[in-house]
């Protein structure tokens, strides 16, 4: 196990991610950010209390966005999905999708599937906290990535928050 991101070292990160969203966002009014479910909503609620300190003034949409039947890579098994809550329209809003790991690029793929039952954005971009370079089976690419690693296949990317694991840490297993 190798240590990818200490909880400090987390913290930074997401205040950084949040600066660039703000650097590229000249006007939140027609931005929205969606976290996907079930690992990418612990990054994106995070980010979102960042940019409310940045700017307690604005009102910033947030949505949480469920895949689960979207997906092409698990067919077999019983699926229980998670819970979709976006109460506004993404249509011609521009749309920043967040998630915890960029890997193979099939998550995504989903939920930009996904999105499309919502409206058509006027623009699409990625935020994710780890992004694993070399393992994309798919041609997508993060405008925002707080780290990226260089992994081989067999070893995985466990993100751990203190909401749902007890401690802030990015480990290489």
């Amino acid at each position: 196990m190798k240590t990818i991101l200490s909880g400090d070292q987390l913290a930074i990160t997401i205040k950084r991610l949040s600066h660039q969203i703000l650097e590229n966002s000249v006007d939140l009014s027609n931005t929205c950010i969606i976290g996907i479910q079930p690992r990418g909503i612990w990054l994106s609620n995070r980010i979102i209390k960042e940019i409310q300190l940045l700017l307690p003034q604005t009102k910033l949409l947030y949505g949480i966005l469920d895949i689960t039947f979207y997906r092409d890579d698990v067919r077999k098994e019983l699926h229980v999905a998670n819970q979709t809550d976006i109460p506004f329209s993404i249509e011609n809003r521009k749309v920043i999708l967040v998630d915890d790991v960029l890997y193979t690029g099939r998550t995504i793929r989903a939920a930009l599937d996904a999105l499309l039952d919502f409206g058509r954005p006027e623009k699409v971009e990625l935020c994710v906290l780890i992004d694993r370079r070399f393992s994309r089976q798919l041609p997508i690419q993060p405008d925002y990535s707080g780290k990226a690693i260089d992994s081989i296949i067999s070893q995985r990317v466990k993100v751990g928050w203190q909401e749902n694991s007890g401690k802030d840490e990015v480990v290489l297993l």
